[in-house]
């Protein structure tokens, strides 16, 4: 009975991860919570599960909204800028991610725009938009009523409304500014780094305290490249850049002298070139990355 539980739980686990992680902004935190929903849902009585997919769903949600109510706070006292785990999306851990909507959904810039939302708004949005619950579903699997949902998710629409006037790259544009990226990097080319760069760049970088980064985010093409050739300077012998695919988008690997991971660089890209960088470098957050490359 035990392994035919397994077996079926396993059928659901990648789509319950992907719920968690769009939920939590943190991979180690997704697994953890799809773990615990397995030994809920091994430990329930069949009797009362009807329908196993709604029933691990809704224990899947309940659960990170827990955890949400608890991670607000230990972000409150994060060193320096908190910024979600990345994940590698070309092995399917997301799921599909055909189109553009998709990859928007589930990049770093947009999942740092979901913790703008509470818990709940967070719940109704991403079940709404992610995984197309119609808003009995999402009253159903939250325990609250129909008309309320549909309000959550309308505030949850206008928190997340992008500034006017912003555009993004089209897909192609954007491989195409993180390739010219990877190659001024590489040559430590800053006039090619400057060409590329919008105005008004960000840059945003996550040590956690545990690795070195700037504490507050960098605005601005000129500050953005004064801290980009302190860098390039500062780098170990042996460090590397690699592409790859990261939350549905062209990304960057920095890699140490062993080949381990030290870095993960996310992009955001507009009419103007590179608008945003986001860096991510606190180790705690790179173990699920490295497991995905095989590092660990």
């Amino acid at each position: 009975m035990t392994t035919a539980i397994a077996d079926e739980f396993e059928t659901h686990r990648p789509r319950l991860f992907g719920l968690a992680y769009r939920m939590l902004g943190s991979a180690h935190e997704a697994e953890d919570t799809v773990q615990d929903a397995y030994l809920r849902f091994s430990g329930a009585d069949r009797d009362v599960i009807e329908y196993p997919a709604a029933w691990l769903a809704t224990t899947v949600t309940r659960l990170c909204l827990t955890r949400l109510t608890s991670a607000r706070a230990r972000r409150e006292s994060y060193v320096g800028d908190w910024l979600p785990e990345p994940v590698v999306t070309s092995d399917g851990t997301l799921g599909p991610l055909e189109s553009a909507e998709q990859r928007d959904a589930v990049s770093l810039a947009m999942l740092v725009l979901l913790e703008r939302l509470t818990p709940t708004e967070r719940a109704v949005y991403v079940l709404r938009e992610a995984f197309a619950y119609g808003h009995r579903e999402i009253a159903d699997t939250l325990g609250l009523s129909e008309p309320n949902c549909r309000q959550l998710y309308r505030r949850a629409e206008q928190r997340l409304t992008a500034p006017e006037g912003r555009f993004e790259a089209a897909p192609a544009r954007r491989e195409e500014l993180v390739d010219s990226f990877l190659s001024a990097a590489r040559n430590g080319d800053l006039a090619g780094l400057e060409r590329i760069l919008a105005e008004d760049v960000t840059w945003w970088s996550d040590g956690g305290g545990k690795a070195k980064a700037a504490l507050r985010p960098i605005s601005g093409r000129a500050k953005v490249l004064r801290f980009l050739a302190g860098v390039l300077k500062g780098a170990a012998p042996g460090t590397t850049l690699e592409p790859a695919e990261l939350n549905g988008a062209p990304a960057l690997l920095a890699l140490d002298g062993d080949g381990t991971l030290v870095t993960t660089f996310s992009f955001e890209c507009g009419a103007d070139g590179i608008t945003g960088v986001r860096a991510v470098a606190n180790p705690d957050k790179l173990d699920f990355v490295r497991r995905q490359l095989g590092q660990v």
